[in-house]
Order: C-alpha cells, then structure tokens, then sequence
C-alpha cells in the first residue's frame, strides 16, 4: 500500500480557522499596543518543572516548553507589555488532546493584577470564540471553594492522609502519590468534570506548594496561597496565569528545589536580580481552543501535520 502520511491530518476548513484566530489574536493585542516578540525556540537550559519532560539536541540545547523564560528576560531589559505566538516542544505528550509539537500563546502585563488579566483572557477568548458561541458566561471561583464545593474537602485544613483518601476514591487505586499528586487527581477527576458547561470558569487561588513561578500571599482566612489561576472550558484546561514571582532568591530556591538533576537557567535569573518588573502573564494552548470552536474530538484535527505525520 502506498504510504499516505505525507496527507495532512487537518482539512482546508480546520487550516482557515487557524488562519482567522492567528489574526484575531494579532488585531486583539495590536489594538491594545501589546509589541510582538520573536525569542529562541532552542535555549541554554530546560525548564525546572519536573512534570514537564524537555526535549535536548545532540548539541545539548533544549527545544522550550514555553517561552516564559525567554520572555522574561526581555521584561528585565525593559520590554514592557508583550505577547508570543510560537511552537513549543514537551517529549511524550501525545494523545488526543497533546502533541509533543504544539502551538502556545503567551504574554505579560507590566503593573497589572491577575484579576485584570482574567479580565483580559475573557475578552480574548470570547473574540476567538464568537463564531460558535455569541456570548460565553464567566464563573470564578477560588481553588478551596472549587475543592469544598465539589469534593467536599477544605484543602487548608485536610491532613494528607484525608486528601489520599478522596484521592485514592476518585482514582480507584492507591497511586502512591504526594499530597499536590492527589490534588491534581481530585481536580481533574472531581472538580473539572463538575464545572459548568458553555462557561469560561477560573480558578485561582491555589495551594501555596504549587505556586511554580507565581508570587505566594494570604486569602481573606490568611492561608497561604499561590497568585495563579487556571482557565477551564467544557472540560478542558485552557489556560495558566500567574502573579510572576519577581524574587530572584526565592526563584532560585524553586529552581534547585525542582530541578531535579536539570541545569538552571543561570541567565533568566541574572535577569531577574537586574529586576523583573511587577508583572502578570499567561499562556494558553492555541490547539485546544481550536478543537473547542471546531468541535474536534482529537488534536489532530487541527494541525496541519500530526506528530506521525511531520
């Protein structure tokens, strides 16, 4: 039989929506005189989150997961607002809703909050959306909230052996996880499935332990809690937006606490000790919100060339 994988995996309709959401978000941040930036796709060193499994030349460069760190040092050296589109690479992530080749949307904004930037993700994605969807309601919702409401769990006060227990319930086996493993278990087996369909929902607020790159304070009851929210549409995760952490210190403590064996990257955090200015960003997989406008059951329908194919 002759080999067809030279075929695309998407058709010409799947093509021209990416064609008009990759102008929509250019009119979008053009209008609002966010500047566009262009940085590497292959970096000095990885990324130091141990869920997020790079991928390394023979030259011993890293293909970026994001191009948060990249992005950031152009922040330190003065940048102001911007905004990427760009691919990035993630080894193993493939299945229906992940190829290891994906496209991502980033951008920060100097001086603002995360709830002025939820503001902005809302707008952002009711433009992209409004061919299907003439107006999307919005939910936020604190991550305790979610977690009470849904699970039954009062994250701040449950000991580790009451999160395994509704962990373990939900999963159907004992995955011999860690408190934030089971918590990542609930939500995507209890919370996420519970939330409202057709509706942007938010969740912020998160467990100080998974902060990653975000700033940690106190909510109103004066539990610690990581600056981040998530996006979530009918069922899916689509975006990831933190109050940047500008302590170079502290970062480097994230860094080598995470860092599992991996280099640093020693150049973002000299950039950072020059001074990252009081920022929020957010990055959102362009893919995924394609496959919710064009109703697609596999990523694949959405890309030009699937991981088999390219």
């Amino acid at each position: 039989m002759p080999d067809t994988r030279w075929q695309p995996s998407c058709d010409r309709a799947a093509l021209a929506a990416r064609s008009a959401f990759y102008r929509t978000i250019r009119e979008f941040f053009y209008a609002r005189d966010v500047l566009e930036v262009d940085t590497p796709l292959l970096g000095n060193a990885p990324v130091s989150d141990p869920n997020i499994e790079p991928m390394q030349t023979r030259e011993g460069r890293w293909l970026h997961t994001s191009p948060e760190y990249a992005m950031k040092r152009l922040l330190c050296a003065g940048s102001g607002d911007i905004w990427q589109l760009c691919k990035v690479f993630r080894a193993g992530e493939a299945g229906r809703r992940h190829n290891p080749e994906f496209s991502m949307l980033e951008w920060y904004r100097v001086s603002w909050s995360l709830d002025r930037l939820m503001d902005e993700v809302r707008d952002l994605v009711r433009a992209l959306f409004q061919t299907r969807w003439a107006e999307l309601p919005e939910v936020r919702m604190s991550y305790a909230s979610a977690l009470k409401l849904f699970a039954g769990i009062d994250v701040h006060k449950a000991s580790d052996d009451d999160i395994a227990a509704v962990g373990i319930s939900a999963a159907g086996q004992d995955l011999q996880l860690g408190r934030d493993g089971w918590l990542d278990i609930i939500m995507s087996h209890r919370v996420e499935p519970a939330l409202s369909e057709e509706t942007l929902v938010f969740i912020y607020d998160f467990p100080a332990s998974q902060a990653a790159l975000a700033k940690v304070s106190c909510d109103a009851d004066g539990n610690p809690v990581a600056e981040r929210f998530e996006l979530f549409f009918n069922g899916t995760e689509l975006a990831n937006g933190y109050h940047e952490l500008t302590d170079a210190e502290e970062q480097r403590r994230r860094f080598e606490k995470e860092a599992d064996g991996r280099p640093l990257d020693e150049q973002l955090l000299s950039a950072i000790e020059q001074g990252l200015p009081e920022c929020s960003g957010v990055a959102m997989g362009v893919d995924r919100l394609l496959m919710h406008l064009l109703q697609a059951e596999h990523i694949s329908d959405v890309l030009s060339f699937d991981w088999p194919r390219a």
